[in-house]
Formats: structure tokens, C-alpha cells, sequence
């Protein structure tokens, strides 16, 4: 299989970020990276765009990190309260889900993928929970979550 050095000049899921050589098979390069932006050929004339991409990969994980930081210090000090409706019984009606966590998180200001809150199973239950929240590779922390029910429970 014929294969070509390719300089990347985004992120590319599973392949590298940008600045990486990597070596990927003609026609995967020629049919989708090139025409779409996403590297060029490695000749001369693009070694010396590596430097240039090193240094903007390094800025942008900086700036990545930093964002992540300060997101974290502002989620530690936040008590998150959900509202769900039960039952006489106290039994909840559906589940809290991540999208749930987010959309409430959303209404506070912040804004964060739901795909970064982790949560091992829907909750179900009315009561105090703890989310783990992973912002960055270096970057996690666990909130506390109270699923408080809307009608008082007898």
C-alpha cells in the first residue's frame, strides 16, 4: 500500500493535532485531508510551517487549560438544585440526565458539552448526588447535585 507524509493542519480525530507528520495512505490524503483543508503534503516548503503550527497547538492548550482552571474554581463553589416531579409515594417521574445538568448549568451562565459530565447511570432517585465533571485531560472535579422534589413529600 502506497502511503504520503502529510503535515496536519487541524486536529484530526484518531490521526493528530495540528503541526503533526504523520504518514496516512495516498488515497485517504488525496481523497479527503487535501481538498478539505485538514493538511498538506510534507515537501520543503511545508517544514517550515511546523514551527508555526507547534506554536499555535502550544497557545491554543495553554489557553484550553487556563479556560478549564478557571471554569473549575467557578463550578467548585456553585450548589446545583434540580427540580423533578414525584410522585405521592416520592418516586420520580423520568431521570436526570446529562443534558438536564447542562440545560441547568446553561440557565447559571455556564456553559459546558454535556458530553464532559460523566454520569454512570441516569439518576433516579431524589436526594443528593455527586457528578464528575472532566473539563480538560488535567482537569476534573465532582459537584454535588440535589434532586429535590417539587411537591413536599409526606
Amino acid at each position: 500500500m502506497a502511503t504520503t507524509e502529510i503535515l496536519l493542519l487541524k486536529h484530526e480525530k484518531n490521526l493528530g493535532s495540528e503541526g503533526d507528520q504523520v504518514k496516512v495512505r495516498a488515497g485517504y490524503a488525496r481523497n479527503y485531508l487535501l481538498p478539505n483543508g485538514i493538511a498538506l503534503l510534507l515537501t520543503h516548503a511545508t517544514k517550515k510551517q511546523i514551527e508555526s503550527l507547534k506554536k499555535a497547538k502550544e497557545m491554543r492548550e495553554k489557553h484550553d487549560l487556563e479556560h478549564a482552571q478557571e471554569l473549575a474554581e467557578r463550578l467548585s463553589h456553585m450548589s446545583l438544585a434540580i427540580v423533578v416531579k414525584t410522585g405521592e409515594s416520592g418516586k420520580m417521574f423520568g431521570a436526570v440526565t446529562a443534558n438536564e445538568i447542562c440545560d441547568h448549568l446553561a440557565k447559571s451562565g455556564i456553559s459546558i458539552d454535556r458530553k464532559k459530565i460523566h454520569l454512570p447511570a441516569p439518576i433516579k432517585e431524589v436526594g443528593r448526588h455527586k457528578v464528575s465533571v472532566k473539563l480538560h485531560p488535567t482537569v476534573s472535579l465532582d459537584i454535588a447535585l440535589d434532586v429535590v422534589s417539587e411537591n413536599p413529600i409526606a
